[in-house]
């Protein structure tokens, strides 16, 4: 018996005008695939950042992504510009990974950056935090952490972000999503080239001209093994290989 062939799902060919249902499950689905190969790169001290949590929280990032979407009404735009920031903090930080212990604190952070960047009207951090699941003076700190990470450049144009989200529905791992009347001059993406081939960010992102962690397969960073982790990123990995063992010694019932 042959396997059933999902049926396909036609979206508009701008992110202006994509259900925004849709866009929170092409984002989940690129940032779920993005943290499966970062969890298999062994974490070093050195790489502890901010960001990252003891143990993975509870809730899949697709939920997540509906929550905050729920609750705060953000736009399409301040979704999609995750990807770039994504590849921004990887350009520029290259022990950052997003793996399933950064990436809800990652996602909670960069929501309200761009909210507040890129929105006439956005939530205060107290609703932010509450969303996000953490207490608002931890999200104060990742706000201010996240703004040095991408040294302050909070918007990107918005051919990239069209770039971003072709490359989203290409992409998808149940190749469920086509786009519907795109025509060849909307950007470099939709003229034939294959998926994940850019070898760079378009030109039109001078900032940044390191290889892509979403718009091309992404690979183990290059750890600088000169530098050496700070007293506090010392402590904070062994207080989680700590909990990793009280962990493994609990009864199994």
């Amino acid at each position: 018996m042959e396997p059933s062939v999902p049926e396909r799902v036609e979206l508009p060919p701008v992110f202006e005008d994509v259900p925004i249902n849709d866009l929170v499950e092409l984002i989940a689905d690129m940032l779920e695939r993005l943290m499966s190969h970062n969890d298999r790169i062994p974490l070093q001290p050195e790489s502890l950042t901010r960001f990252h949590s003891r143990s993975a929280p509870g809730i899949s990032i697709s939920d997540y992504l509906k929550r905050i979407v729920r609750f705060t009404k953000v736009e399409k735009t301040c979704l999609l510009i995750t990807l770039h920031y994504v590849d921004q903090i990887c350009a520029r930080v290259p022990l950052f990974t997003l793996s399933s212990l950064t990436c809800h604190r990652f996602i909670i952070a960069a929501v309200t950056v761009s909210s507040k960047g890129l929105c006439d009207v956005f939530c205060n951090n107290a609703l932010y935090a509450k969303v996000g699941g953490i207490p608002v003076g931890e999200l104060n700190t990742l706000e201010r952490e996240f703004l040095r990470m991408i040294e302050w450049t909070i918007t990107c144009t918005r051919e990239l972000l069209q770039e971003y989200y072709i490359n989203l529905v290409r992409t998808h791992s149940t190749n469920k999503y086509i786009i519907v009347g795109a025509h060849s001059s909307e950007g470099s993406s939709s003229s034939g080239s294959s998926d994940f081939d850019m070898e760079t960010l378009p030109s039109h992102s001078p900032s940044i001209n390191e290889p892509s962690a979403i718009l091309i397969d992404p690979v183990a960073p290059n750890v600088d093994t000169s530098r050496r982790p700070t007293i506090e990123q010392n402590m904070a990995f062994a207080a989680m290989q700590h909990q990793n063992q009280n962990q493994d010694q609990e009864p199994e019932f």
